[in-house]
């Protein structure tokens, strides 16, 4: 870390002639995830744009203005949304995203009244562990496909340009430093967008044609309409009747990856408590940013967005600025908003060929499975011992084999496959299955740094 002193604290207000620069890197750095989720579902990147500056807005206030996260879109989610959308369409998604947005409030005020601890046996790392890896490697046919196919045909030139934007990506991974470090997604996207460009690939009509409409405009009427357009929002009981849309396979298909998803976010409290020097878990507590972080993934499900969640990139940021002013994460918020409306920036994520979005999913992908695995050797579970051998067998090939489930209740169709099969049978079988205590490991996925070092010294 090039500088252990701190900049900025939390609540402090930065210079107006600094403020906006120490806010753009902020975007910068979620940029390149939150545009590649509504890129692999189908859903509008200007509406996820918006739902994670305004996400992120409500998380600050929620958490009252004591955590500095950012939050975008979340990749765990991204093959429960592609089966919702392929169901019931992405009125049934959103339906979906909203119950999972509940679940973080009802967790919320159960961890408010019971504690933590109860959390910590339904979710240990032999459980979330593998269910992580099978979010990545259940994703991979998704991202080789992106990059080696086009309409079900191989094709080599856009084989060749996932291989260079893929490249690049790794290059800036291992070797770019400071703020360049933290945003190796997008270089590789905006490289490998240039040398698709040059493979005849990239298809700029509707780029062209919102640039001609700018510098054509006559009055400033003319000019706004052509910079600013209302994005593509699906709003409950404007373009659907939630009601009609709901049914039980969609909440089985998006509920059970809240599961993955609020780990992820305890992980990501620890780590920014670490960074930032305070005990975000004890104050303002919990409860408050997990509410925080369902409440920007309801906001996503009645916007038509994909659901958010608390962003590593972003705090990778905050450890190497120093700045860890919510002011800067608010000013990024706005800013995410802003691109939203901005017609140009929609037509320019949408001429990325999906060659491009393939060589960085190959990576991405890879990272969550790895991260996964990284959970289980972090905390030292003991794959020699048979109980957590079993247990992780099993949601592997569930997860990753695509079993599932299918039942009839009161007339109602319901079926439960891949991972939200995966996670709930983990849960379940951990919980029935004697020598919990071994699923644990060390123990150290829910103790701070602090905890962790005293525990050593005995």
């Amino acid at each position: 870390m090039a500088n252990s002193e701190m900049v900025m604290d939390v609540r402090d207000v930065p210079q107006k002639s600094k403020w906006f620069m120490l806010s753009l890197q902020h975007l910068f750095a979620m940029f390149g995830s939150t545009i590649l989720v509504p890129f692999l579902t189908g859903l509008p990147p200007a509406v996820a744009l918006i739902s994670s500056g305004s996400g992120t807005l409500a998380y600050l206030l929620i958490t009252r203005g004591k955590i500095p996260a950012y939050l975008g879109s979340s990749f765990a989610f991204i093959a429960p949304i592609g089966a919702a959308i392929s169901e019931s369409g992405v009125p049934g998604a959103m339906v979906g995203s909203f119950f999972a947005g509940l679940v973080y409030g009802i967790l919320a005020l159960l961890i408010g009244a019971f504690g933590l601890d109860w959390l910590m046996k339904i979710l240990p790392p032999i459980v979330v562990g593998p269910v992580i890896i099978v979010i990545g490697l259940g994703l991979a046919p998704t991202a080789v496909d992106m990059a080696m196919n086009v309409d079900g045909s191989y094709s080599e030139k856009h084989f060749l340009v996932a291989v260079v934007t893929l490249a690049i990506t790794i290059i800036g991974s291992l070797f770019f430093k400071g703020f360049f470090g933290l945003i190796p997604i997008l270089i590789g996207i905006v490289s490998g967008y240039g040398f698709a460009l040059t493979q005849g690939i990239v298809d700029t009509s509707a780029l062209s044609a919102s640039w001609s409409a700018i510098v054509g405009a006559d009055s400033i009427g003319a000019f706004l309409t052509a910079v600013f357009v209302l994005p593509e929002f699906v709003i409950p009981f404007k373009d659907y009747n939630p009601i009609d849309v709901f049914s039980w396979s969609i909440f089985w298909i998006m509920v059970p990856v809240s599961v993955v998803t609020i780990a992820e976010h305890i992980g990501d409290q620890m780590v920014l408590s670490k960074v930032v020097g305070r005990n975000f878990i004890k104050e303002p507590g919990l409860h408050r940013s997990i509410l925080g972080d369902g409440v920007a993934t309801l906001i996503a499900s009645v916007l038509g967005g994909p659901p958010n969640t608390t962003y590593g990139e972003n705090i990778g940021v905050l450890a190497i600025t120093r700045v860890f002013s919510v002011f800067v994460i608010g000013g990024a918020a706005v800013l995410a908003v802003t691109f939203g409306f901005v017609g140009i920036v929609s037509d320019l994520i949408s001429s990325i060929p999906t060659a491009v979005m393939g060589g960085v999913s190959i990576l991405l992908f890879g990272i969550i499975a790895a991260s996964g695995l990284r959970m289980l050797v972090d905390n030292q579970v003991d794959l020699g011992n048979n109980r957590n051998l079993i247990v992780a067998s099993v949601i592997l090939v569930i997860g990753i084999g695509g079993a599932l489930v299918r039942f009839t209740v009161l007339g109602q169709s319901i079926e439960i496959q891949g991972m939200a099969l995966a996670a709930i049978t983990g849960v379940v079988l951990n919980l029935v299955l004697p020598g919990k205590e071994s699923g644990f490991g060390n123990g150290n996925m829910f103790k701070t740094e602090e905890q962790i070092e005293e525990e050593n010294a005995k």
